[in-house]
């Protein structure tokens, strides 16, 4: 089970290399478990949840609800969302202004063009779906906001890969074997070596059906305030037979804008930050 690993690790496995086993890792896992459903756990239904031993479930339920990020129910035996952790995730909503206005961007942007629209990160030899806006149209492919997709295959990872340096590429893929995911993934280090090349002279990328048969994909860099690399790339995807190689370079001067859109917000924001 996913979740049996996630608390036996002490935390979810993309998080693992980086953050490590930790008690406080351990906490945060139970309370993603917990916070996945809306059920009242008992220690034993958590218990066959997560595969710990009972006294140690024990142990952390006792220091999440003396924390009051959860609370016992009436009945005593079962354990709910607290009304700190509660507090916590309003307050979050409340004054994520940054994603609410990065959304409208993908929003508007999908409504211009009329198809999907995304919004990634880098992290480690994936690239990670931190927003994204699907297009009306009933033939799309479904992929949701925390999806991951490999560097090499994918339009916004050769983006990223085309703001490293050779050294910096290297050391990334060296550990990240080119895994053919299609017919016309590049598991050629030169081949794909060639590609970035061309995206770094072009300024945006194609992932012409390289991670998905039949997905065609046009990415560009969102540009950072300060002129260095960015960790923020947005893109479009659509099926082949409503969107060519030809029709996504059409695509350009509306994604660009968009681009260009997202880095002001994030420049604004950094200002707010330096006032505050």
């Amino acid at each position: 089970m996913i979740r049996r690993m996630k608390i036996v690790k002490g935390l979810a496995p993309e998080a693992s290399e980086s953050a490590g086993d930790t008690p406080t890792m351990r906490l945060f896992a139970l309370l993603e478990v917990m916070a996945a459903k809306d059920l009242r756990y008992s220690l034993q239904g958590l218990v066959e949840e997560t595969g710990l031993p009972k006294p140690t479930l024990h142990r952390m339920l006792q220091q999440l609800e003396g924390a009051g990020l959860l609370q016992r129910e009436g009945d005593g035996r079962h354990y709910g969302i607290g009304t700190r952790l509660r507090r916590l995730a309003e307050n979050l909503l409340l004054n994520d202004s940054l994603h609410g206005a990065r959304h409208t961007v993908l929003r508007q942007l999908v409504e211009e063009i009329g198809e999907s629209c995304n919004l990634t990160a880098i992290s480690g030899s994936e690239v990670v779906y931190l927003d994204r806006v699907e297009t009306a149209a009933p033939l799309r492919f479904y992929l949701h906001s925390g999806s991951r997709v490999p560097v090499h295959c994918s339009a916004s990872g050769k983006i990223f890969l085309a703001q490293m340096s050779l050294a910096q590429r290297r050391r990334l893929l060296s550990n990240a074997p080119l895994e053919p995911y299609t017919p016309k993934t590049l598991t050629d280090p030169e081949a794909l070596k060639k590609e970035v090349q061309r995206v770094r002279k072009d300024g945006f990328a194609i992932d012409n059906e390289e991670f998905l048969p039949g997905l065609l994909c046009i990415a560009a860099l969102v540009p950072s305030g300060d002129d260095g690399p960015s960790n923020l790339c947005i893109a479009v995807q659509a099926p082949i037979m409503r969107l060519d190689v030809a029709k996504a370079k059409t695509l350009l001067p509306a994604l660009q804008r968009a681009a260009q859109a997202l880095s002001r917000i994030d420049a604004d924001a950094g200002t707010d930050r330096a006032q505050a």
